[in-house]
């Protein structure tokens, strides 16, 4: 990334987790699958760029990922354990980089995001007659793109759950 662009005034972060799980049957195994994408990766590439943005004073690490961080939800228990260390490291992160100019924003999704496979498969299963247990909303990604936008924008707020309401 360096070699091709210098440093990043900003880095997002938000890869596909995937997985659901129960968690009455939810395994170590299964949690620590999770951890490489939720976190492990993502504490490398904060190592690798906050060196120059703390020097300089200014940059944004932004990351969205499944609400499941915020909230245990049910058939999320697979990726939910991981979300969560996530979530923790990143509110301690910003609190270290409180006052330094180095903005930490996180977006939560509890809404399957149009063309995604996971939007897919829970498409796929309502033309089938299989409904899902529960339904949710369906988020345009150019919505959830321009919420990020705005929140770097406006530092502010750390951590935004869409759709509003969601976990009240």
């Amino acid at each position: 990334i360096r070699d091709r662009i210098g440093d990043p005034g900003a880095l997002y972060y938000g890869p596909s987790v995937g997985g659901t799980g129960s968690a009455a049957g939810l395994t170590p195994q299964q949690v620590q699958a999770h951890l490489p994408t939720a976190v492990y990766s993502l504490v490398a590439l904060v190592q690798e760029f906050l060196p120059p943005m703390i020097e300089q004073r200014d940059g944004a690490i932004l990351v969205a990922a499944g609400a499941s961080a915020v909230q245990g939800m049910p058939d999320f228990s697979g990726p939910g354990p991981a979300l969560a260390a996530q979530r923790n490291y990143l509110q301690s992160l910003e609190a270290e980089l409180s006052g330094r100019g180095i903005y930490v924003g996180r977006l939560y999704i509890g809404a399957a995001i149009r063309g995604s496979a996971w939007h897919a498969r829970l498409e796929a299963a309502e033309a089938a007659g299989h409904p899902p247990r529960q339904r949710y909303p369906v988020a345009d990604p150019a919505h959830l793109a321009d919420l990020l936008a705005a929140m770097h924008q406006a530092r502010q707020p750390a951590e935004t759950i869409y759709p509003d309401g969601l976990l009240g």
